[in-house]
């Protein structure tokens, strides 16, 4: 498949409210929640984003506590990371005053634990770098927040995450496959995908590899593919097949 970032949907509701983020009024109200449903694209499309605009992007872990936040912000920042809590934190707070760059913390809900401990620092840098945060989390993670007022009232933007649509889809196809597709074929990849750019990134690799094996060119179209599976539900653990002509 060929390298290249798809900007969908998704992403354009990712980039109007990190801009709505950024044009706040308030500036402790900083923070950002993007939140969905697995495959829908959210990692990919705000880590690429960080890579255009400098950003600090973290994973947090389940272990994580307020010190071992802080150990890792500085690693990502390229500082020293030894000392006392409070030395890293003051560390890390000069670096980003002095950069304004924005900390993106993924699989946000293991800041959650101990009271949001965790979450609680990274407010803290929120409020006195004014440094955007952009939070990334499952479905359930804005009602988890809204627990915590002093946080929750700093967000200013909530993105959800949704299926890509059949546009989103073709131009993936048309971006990424190395063959061209058919428009029954390029619905196909949607229908089976259930709108997972995940999914879609795997079914588009399957079709090359099929074609490629069976000696396919010009234009790809269901016929050819009729019965055969391109991906896997792994809940019901069934094949997910092409559908017959007709």
């Amino acid at each position: 498949m060929k390298k290249a970032f798809v900007k969908t949907e998704n992403y354009a509701r990712f980039a109007a409210g990190v801009k709505a983020v950024e044009q706040r009024g308030a500036a402790e109200a900083g923070m950002m929640l993007v939140y969905g449903q697995p495959g829908y694209g959210k990692s990919h499309i705000v880590y690429r984003w960080a890579e255009e605009a400098g950003a600090v992007y973290l994973r947090a872990n389940v272990d994580w506590t307020p010190k071992y936040f802080l150990v890792e912000l500085c690693k990502a920042l390229n500082i020293d990371g030894r000392g006392t809590a409070q030395a890293l934190f003051e560390r890390c707070l000069r670096v980003l005053v002095e950069r304004q760059c924005p900390i993106i913390i993924d699989e946000a809900e293991f800041t959650l634990s101990s009271n949001a401990a965790v979450l609680e620092k990274v407010r803290d840098f929120s409020d006195r770098a004014e440094v955007t945060v952009i939070l990334i989390g499952m479905e359930q993670i804005q009602r988890s927040i809204a627990r915590h007022k002093q946080i929750s009232s700093r967000i200013a933007q909530v993105v959800e995450f949704g299926p890509c649509t059949g546009s989103d889809v073709a131009q993936a196809c048309k971006q990424l496959c190395d063959y061209q597709l058919s428009p029954g074929m390029t619905a196909e990849v949607l229908r089976l995908s259930g709108g997972r750019m995940r999914e879609v990134l795997n079914i588009l690799a399957n079709i090359e590899r099929i074609a490629a094996t069976n000696g396919l060119s010009g234009q790809l179209d269901v016929p050819q593919f009729a019965g055969v599976a391109l991906t896997h539900d792994w809940q019901s653990r069934t094949a997910k097949t092409v559908r017959k002509a007709g």
